[in-house]
């Protein structure tokens, strides 16, 4: 006779279920959190371009 009580392979506890989640929401906030750093990066060297480019068509107008 044992007295050994079997694991099932039911659900995890609540807290494991728990603290998966919030992983998952942290995971998540980081991804987007990179993704519109990347997206505001490509966005300010964009307008830097096209403002180097404004300023030589100006200066070409004026001076030439």
């Amino acid at each position: 006779m044992t007295t050994q009580i079997e694991h099932s392979r039911g659900r995890p506890p609540i807290l494991k279920r728990a603290f998966a989640g919030l992983i998952l929401v942290a995971a998540v906030a980081l991804a987007i959190h990179v993704v519109i750093g990347l997206v505001m990066a490509v966005f300010w060297i964009a307008l830097a371009v096209a403002l180097a480019i404004v300023v030589l068509w100006a200066l070409k107008t004026i001076f030439w």
